[in-house]
């Protein structure tokens, strides 16, 4: 039976159909989780070729009401975001409590965490990375490159570059699991004492090597994020490069008013 949206709103066929999915997502008749139709199933519903059924889509994955799995279809999203406090997670207190920032943010939403590791060992700074670490370009820095999930779900792919005469003096910054608190935490165990952690924060479009890590569909926004953590010397000994699921996070920064 065709569905009927309507035939005198004077809108395009793609946003009718955009919108009586959008309806039914926020009435319940679509349920978290749920496939919202294949494409051909979704063509005989609303009587239209292949075109106004994928721009309808794009438009249900722009108002973050939907997402599309490679070979799966489309399906109602489930995931929550995840608040990102800046002025909670990098405390002192969570590092001494053995919780690295992720882990701390993440119990905090109510979310279980998981690290999955894809990469420790030496590399060459890249010329950006380089920059803010104060080394040269190609220098031989240590990198470790991470996978975060929140429930399951991939929701971050972040790499840490520290320069290599601080890293080689700390053997747990080359295992899998540096021990509680995480790096900050060992670097800290060795002296390097933060004073603050300093962030860039741009929003783009995923790469395709994001999409496949992330699990999102294509065309889906990223916040990608650069932190410079500053010691009391005056040093930055870590430079992390992250991109986030934009769907996944809220960004929360506290900004004094004050000089």
């Amino acid at each position: 039976m065709a569905s009927a949206v309507g035939a005198r709103s004077g809108k395009p066929k793609y946003l009718e159909i955009a919108d009586d999915i959008a309806e039914k997502i926020r009435n319940g008749v679509l349920s978290p989780g749920e496939s919202v139709g294949s494409e051909t199933d979704l063509m005989d519903l609303y009587r239209v070729s292949a075109g106004p059924v994928r721009k309808a889509m794009l438009e249900l994955r722009m108002a973050d009401l939907i997402e599309t799995r490679h070979g799966k279809g489309s399906f109602v999203k489930t995931r929550p975001p995840v608040t990102r406090k800046s002025s909670d997670r990098f405390r002192r207190s969570h590092r001494r409590a053995g919780k690295a920032a992720y882990i701390a943010e993440s119990e905090q939403a109510g979310l279980l965490p998981t690290v999955r590791v894809l990469y420790i060992g030496s590399t060459e700074a890249p010329a950006a990375i380089a920059e803010r670490l104060g080394v040269e370009p190609g220098a031989k820095v240590l990198a470790r490159r991470r996978l975060y999930f929140s429930d399951g779900t991939p929701t971050e792919e972040a790499t840490s570059y520290l320069p290599w005469d601080v890293a080689k003096d700390i053997p747990e910054l080359f295992a899998e699991n540096p021990g509680g608190g995480g790096i900050y935490a060992r670097l800290e165990d060795h002296g390097h004492t933060f004073a603050e952690f300093i962030e860039t924060v741009r929003a783009r479009l995923a790469t395709k090597s994001e999409v496949n890590a992330l699990g999102l569909s294509p065309g889906s926004p990223v916040i990608h994020l650069t932190r410079n953590a500053l010691t009391d010397a005056g040093r930055v000994v870590e430079v992390c490069d992250t991109v986030m699921a934009a769907d996944q996070f809220i960004l929360d920064y506290r900004i004094p008013a004050t000089d």
